[in-house]
């Protein structure tokens, strides 16, 4: 019986501003969001029912989890009725800011899509993902984008090249609907210019660090003084640092220092429990395979 594969690869926030608040209660945003390498694997096979396991991380398996609600919203749009198994192996942090849940839900529905012998085109896959979260559009994308709306408006932006990226997550999870609620616009003094990294990107082909910035970050290190501690210590060490999303991950983008410098950033980061990983941007965000049941892929 063959199964399929897909990578749900990470997303960083380059840049992220916050425009306003809609009446439904949405907040109207610009960011460029960019692929990582790191990724989550899915594999989907045939069966009776909706069936999910997990490996790596305890998560819900039935409706509360967006892997589930994507497999069930593609079923009601299509109008069919199918099951299939899913094994879900976890890499990326959970409630991290990069975009993990949001790219297994991409990746269930182009994995099912394909399973299923639906044959949607990405246009009609994107309607159903601006209903699952505002960044599962991006991530059955990918790349360099800009996103403007709630972010599902996107704009593909020149691919920035493969540069190595450095993450770094704190021991606790952060709500982004936490964030959002203690963000107080009226009092915002200075924006982020989203604009500006976008013309930097189809220009020159890249981002100095100094442009780069994220309007959450003053919120959630507001709220989680241990992450503002950490931003000085970065800062201090001029290791120039940002935060993706609304948290609490940060990143460190194409930072050429001695492997020994970073030796020591990662053992001081392990004493504080933090989880890091190094890794490279790229330019898509799945990556879809057919396998057999020993998991091998099948050449077509």
């Amino acid at each position: 019986m063959n199964r399929i594969k897909v990578k749900a690869y990470a997303k960083i926030n380059l840049v992220l501003d916050v425009i306003g608040r809609r009446p439904d209660g949405y907040h109207e945003v610009e960011t460029i969001l960019q692929s990582v390498d790191l990724y989550d694997e899915l594999r989907f096979a045939p069966a009776s029912t909706i069936h999910m396991e997990t490996r790596g991380c305890r998560l819900p398996r039935d409706d509360r989890n967006i892997v589930i609600k994507a497999a069930k919203k593609l079923l009601a749009y299509a109008g069919i009725k199918a099951g299939v198994r899913i094994w879900l192996d976890k890499r990326i942090p959970v409630g991290a800011g990069l975009g993990g849940g949001s790219a297994d839900a991409a990746a269930t529905l182009v994995g099912l899509n394909q399973l299923w012998g639906l044959n949607l085109p990405r246009v009609e896959l994107e309607k159903i993902a601006v209903t699952l979260g505002a960044d599962v559009p991006f991530c059955l994308r990918g790349g360099t984008v800009l996103a403007t709306g709630i972010g599902e408006q996107l704009t593909d932006l020149p691919p920035l090249p493969s540069l190595p990226v450095f993450l770094a997550k704190p021991p606790f999870k952060v709500s982004t609907a936490k964030i959002y609620h203690n963000l107080a616009l009226a009092a915002v003094e200075r924006h982020p210019n989203v604009q500006l990294v976008a013309t930097l990107i189809k220009q020159e082909g890249m981002v100095p660090p100094k442009f780069l910035g994220n309007l959450l970050e003053e919120v959630t290190l507001r709220l989680y003084p241990e992450l503002k501690e950490a931003m000085v210590w970065f800062t201090n060490r001029r290791l120039p640092v940002r935060m993706s999303g609304s948290g609490p991950t940060l990143f460190l983008l194409d930072v050429n220092e001695p492997e020994h410098r970073w030796a020591e950033v990662e053992a001081e980061l392990r004493n504080r429990r933090w989880w890091t990983y190094h890794g490279s941007l790229q330019a898509y965000s799945l990556e879809v395979s057919k396998v057999n049941d020993n998991g091998n892929q099948i050449e077509e």
